[in-house]
C-alpha cells in the first residue's frame, strides 16, 4: 500500500521559513517524479513545485520561484520543499505527491497524480 506522509507544517509569521518533508512507502520512490501541491481556502490545488525522477529536474510555480525549493532524497524515500520568505498568500493545505514517470521531466498536473498524500497545514500570519 502506498502512504505519503507530509510533516513540518505549522504557523509562521511573514518572512519567515518552514521546511516540509514527504516520506513515501510502498512504492519504487526513484521511478516517480515528486510533485507539491496546495490548496487555500476557497481556492483549487495548484501545483507549487516538482521535482523529476531522473536527474533531479525542478520546476516551480511563478508565485514561489526563488523563494521555495524542492528536493529529494533516494536512499531515505524523501521529498522536501524549503519554503523562504513565506506570505500571508501561502497559507494553504500543502499536499505532496507522486507521478510514476522515470524521466528527466515532472509535470505539476492533477490528473497525472498516482498517489496523493493527506496534507500539511501551512498558516502564515502575524
Amino acid at each position: 500500500q502506498v502512504q505519503l506522509v507530509e510533516s513540518g507544517g505549522g504557523l509562521v509569521q511573514p518572512g519567515g521559513s518552514l521546511r516540509l518533508s514527504c516520506e513515501a512507502s510502498g512504492l519504487e520512490f526513484f521511478t516517480h517524479a515528486m510533485i507539491w501541491f496546495r490548496q487555500a481556502p476557497g481556492q483549487e490545488r495548484e501545483g507549487v513545485s516538482c521535482i523529476s525522477a531522473k536527474e533531479g529536474f525542478t520546476k516551480y510555480a511563478d508565485s514561489v520561484k526563488g523563494r521555495f525549493t524542492i528536493s529529494r532524497d533516494n536512499a531515505l524515500n524523501m521529498a522536501y520543499l524549503e519554503m523562504n520568505d513565506l506570505k500571508p498568500e501561502d497559507t494553504a493545505v500543502y499536499y505532496c505527491a507522486a507521478e510514476n514517470r522515470y524521466s528527466n521531466r515532472c509535470l505539476m498536473v492533477i490528473s497525472e497524480v498516482d498517489h496523493w498524500g493527506k496534507g500539511a497545514r501551512v498558516i502564515v500570519s502575524s
